[in-house]
């Protein structure tokens, strides 16, 4: 289970970095931010969706050339399609970062990381157990061959407490890591439906674009 923890974490760390970069929106930026302003770009760098700036572009040049410009009255239709075109994929740009992202992301830099953590734990407490076991075994030795047995028994005794707190952690710390390692594995159907739902956001985006464009091509057509 370790290693392929490892490797789930690896894998889903790639596909959310190459998933990121498909997003024509900033990842992480709220929807009026993507989609309402008409630039291209902010200040601030924050990247605008360039079928915003395009639908804006269009509608602008379809003022400019005005009613009695076929260009300009295809360019106006144009551009408030292309605008319901950006509404579309900045709600399934949303939908993808709130299913697919964000939990793809806590399972590769959270959840994984933290039971890899608790492994390193693991294996400083049972060297802490080894080092206060090897104490106490000297102490035993040391009552046999020394003079002041009482004193030499009660130091054994405290290094033997010692030894069973050490054993205690060590028992805790494996009890909680193997329960952590096997709640992970038994959730890996879980964790396989986000590529599931990855195709079906995908599959929904396209068909309500799709509508759009269905609705707006007649008016075009007949216009030309």
């Amino acid at each position: 289970i370790e290693r392929r923890m490892e490797l789930v974490r690896v894998v889903s760390h790639n596909t959310h970095k190459k998933m990121v970069s498909c997003l024509q929106g900033h990842i992480g930026a709220e929807a009026e931010k993507r989609h309402s302003v008409p630039r291209l770009y902010t200040g601030n760098g924050q990247k605008k969706l360039p079928l915003t700036a395009l639908s804006q572009a269009m509608v602008e040049g379809g003022n400019q050339l005005g009613e009695d410009s076929l260009i300009g009255k295809m360019m106006e239709v144009c551009g408030e399609a292309e605008n319901r075109l950006a509404t579309e994929l900045m709600q399934h740009e949303l939908q993808m970062e709130k299913e697919v992202l964000d939990p793809l992301s806590q399972l590769a830099e959270v959840e994984i990381p933290n039971i890899l953590k608790q492994r390193k734990q693991l294996a400083k407490l049972v060297l802490d157990y080894d080092s206060a076991r090897a104490r106490w075994l000297q102490a035993t030795k040391s009552i046999i061959s020394g003079t002041n047995t009482q004193a030499l028994t009660a130091k054994a005794d405290l290094l033997k407490e010692e030894v069973d707190e050490a054993m205690n952690k060590v028992e805790l710390c494996k009890d909680q890591l193997a329960a952590d390692m096997y709640s992970f594995f038994s959730k890996e159907g879980d964790y396989a439906h986000y590529f599931v739902t990855l195709l079906e956001a995908q599959a929904d985006y396209h068909r309500k674009s799709l509508t759009v464009l269905e609705s707006v091509l007649p008016t075009i057509q007949a216009q030309q």
